[in-house]
């Protein structure tokens, strides 16, 4: 889809040629702009009830009279006198479910409220457009298109012009982004291998200009000593990976923010293995892994003035003569002893070692990401990411830039009396603790090997993947990380 700004001032909304007009509406009738175009097939269509201003409605006309578009589509987003980005996701999904059982290939948007269209609304339209026209091809090539629009046109004021640029030239990366990370999690698990998995970051550097990459194999990985990660892989016949992105946009001498993705291709428990039902789903255990590499494609196109690091530890887990065992005790690259007591709390196991790894690189912060817990879906069930971070101000930014990116999260607590639950006789901690705070438990394992720099933990096991008949990756946090970054880049670029 091609994205654009009309250079034409909201009153010349009528004539403009498209296949369809869609007007995004206020629920409240004082916070609509005066002497709109359409302002008097709306009034006939609310005095009829024909369209009740409540959020999510919808109204469609054929061949509006008067106006130059073919179709004229009414939705109806919040209560707010502002489009805020989750007013515009939440109007565009309502709006996508009619345009998809339309022929539009040029669709002209325009917003009713009387406040001005803005550079965020402007990324959430396109961000959301792409997102509800993406069709999964790579082991299905005969999957139907999600919708047919090719050329999307925003309506503003010739003073908004250059802020809403902005918002489209953003709108498309995060596209870009989310495109990869669903794209990459969506394969199953034996057209995603670790090893797969990491030509996939090869490929997307030599692809993106101003990305490196290394792929560090199992040899390297025992040489430097990540007893956790190496004792997760043992399962498997599938060589374990772990990957190293970069990306450069500012001097050396500034320090890098890291991005850390737990990339488990596929999740079987190990010798504590998992219940049959919906096993399947564990091929989305590389979730955190899948939005690193959508943050690099994002990064890449928009080029911030920032430097980057992505560490992904890949491998699958899985039952074997070779396999870990529950009451096994390894040693982690940073030399702390864990007993093993859940073959199937491996997450954390290839992240610690990560954790540590990341010291080398003298970062400004550090955040992994991974589908964790299943405890953090039953605390937070499937709208926010869990936040875990003993950092303030690392958990604030984060937590806005969730809230600016439609991709929210919720920070959770990282009191030391959780820290209790880890404690082992045979080992310097446990991998879990107890079942009730297991979200909890697993942050504070993760804190351990976090102490020597700024960390954020992220929490994405009920969010970056969905169930039912709408089975498939989200690519979430991809759109919170690369705000969050933005912010850091601007932040720099001000000091």
């Amino acid at each position: 889809m091609d994205a654009r700004t009309l250079l034409a001032a909201v009153d010349d909304v009528k004539g403009r040629a498209a296949d369809a007009l869609l007007v995004i509406l206020p629920a409240r009738r004082e916070a609509m702009a005066p002497g709109a175009d359409w302002a008097g097939l709306l009034d006939e269509a609310l005095d009829r009830a024909d369209l009740v201003l409540e959020k999510g409605r919808t109204l469609y006309l054929h061949r509006p009279a008067g106006f130059a578009a073919a179709r004229l589509l009414f939705v109806v987003a919040g209560d707010a006198a502002e489009l805020s980005p989750r007013d515009m996701e939440r109007a565009l999904n309502a709006a996508a479910a009619v345009l998809r059982t339309l022929p539009v290939k040029s669709l002209l948007l325009v917003w009713g409220g009387a406040q001005a269209l803005d550079a965020a609304a402007a990324e959430a339209a396109v961000r959301t457009l792409r997102a509800a026209q993406y069709v999964y091809r790579h082991t299905k090539p005969s999957a139907k298109p999600a919708g047919t629009v090719e050329r999307l046109q925003l309506a503003c004021r010739r003073a908004d012009q250059a802020a809403v640029r902005e918002g489209l030239r953003r709108g498309q990366a995060l596209a870009a982004g989310i495109e990869l990370a669903r794209d990459c999690a969506n394969r199953p698990g034996n057209h995603l291998t670790p090893t797969l998995l990491a030509e996939q970051a090869r490929q997307l550097a030599a692809e993106q200009p101003g990305l490196e990459v290394e792929v560090l194999d199992r040899k390297a990985v025992e040489k430097l000593g990540m007893g956790a990660f190496l004792a997760v892989a043992k399962g498997s016949e599938e060589p374990l990976q772990f990957i190293v992105l970069r990306y450069q946009g500012a001097p050396k001498k500034v320090a890098p923010q890291v991005l850390v993705g737990k990339g488990i291709t596929f999740d079987s428990g190990g010798i504590s293995l998992k219940p049959a039902a919906e096993m399947d789903e564990m091929k989305f255990d590389m979730g955190g892994a899948a939005s690193v590499l959508g943050v690099f494609r994002a990064v890449a196109q928009l080029r911030p003035r920032l430097n980057l690091i992505g560490l992904v530890p890949a491998c699958e887990n899985l039952p074997s003569g070779r396999a870990t065992k529950p009451g096994d005790v390894v040693t982690s690259l940073s030399g702390q002893t864990i007993e093993v007591l859940n073959t199937d709390a491996e997450g954390r196991l290839i992240l610690c070692d990560a954790l540590t790894y990341a010291e080398r690189f003298k970062p400004a912060a550090v955040i992994d990401i991974a589908t964790l817990t299943g405890a953090c879906v039953i605390a937070l069930g499937h709208h926010r990411s869990g936040l875990f971070s003993p950092d303030d101000g690392l958990a604030a930014g984060l937590l806005a830039a969730g809230e600016a990116a439609a991709d929210p999260a919720w920070r959770m607590p990282l009191d030391d009396d959780y820290d209790e639950a880890l404690k082992s006789n045979f080992a310097d901690m446990a991998n879990v603790g107890p079942r009730a705070g297991g979200a909890i438990t697993a942050a504070m394992f993760l804190k351990r090997y976090a102490a020597r720099f700024r960390w954020a933990h992220l929490d994405i096991a009920g969010t970056a993947w969905k169930s039912g008949a709408a089975k498939g990756a989200t690519g979430r946090p991809v759109a919170l990380l690369t705000h969050w970054l933005l912010q850091q880049a601007e932040s720099e670029g001000a000091n």
